[in-house]
């Protein structure tokens, strides 16, 4: 299984805002775009649906920007990627028409519980320290 750029990126930026925010101040995507060098396009797509799922929350106007919809402490890494991936199954057993009888299923099964326990047990704020 590979990570999207959108994820990747994603997590990035939530990382930046995470950690410029402690500051007091409201984050502009252009300043998160250039100093993470992420694609300031692909960039408002991304925090646009971080903003849909209230993982951001915006400021408008000439002062605006993004910052957390929450504390740090409150947003897993598992929460941003599950927004920016269509799914993180390494395998898609329900696919293959040998799901009934195959043996192997147990381990993408315990492949995936294990990938999702481990990003739903970083919070962002473990990364900005």
């Amino acid at each position: 299984m590979q990570i999207s750029k959108r994820a990747q990126y994603g997590l990035r930026a939530m990382v930046y805002i995470a950690k410029n925010q402690k500051k007091g101040k409201v984050i502009p995507l252009k300043e998160t775009s250039k100093a993470e060098a992420i694609p300031f396009n692909f960039l408002e797509k991304i925090i646009g649906q971080l903003e849909k799922a209230k993982l951001v929350t915006s400021k408008k106007g000439v002062q605006g920007g993004y910052f957390l919809a929450e504390p740090a402490d409150k947003i897993t890494v598992g929460q941003i990627v599950s927004v920016l991936e269509k799914t993180t199954t390494p395998v898609n057993c329900s696919l293959c028409n040998r799901a009934g009888k195959c043996l192997s299923k147990n381990v993408w099964s315990k492949v995936q519980k294990s990938l999702e326990k481990t990003l739903y047990s970083i919070k962002l704020s473990h990364l900005i320290k």
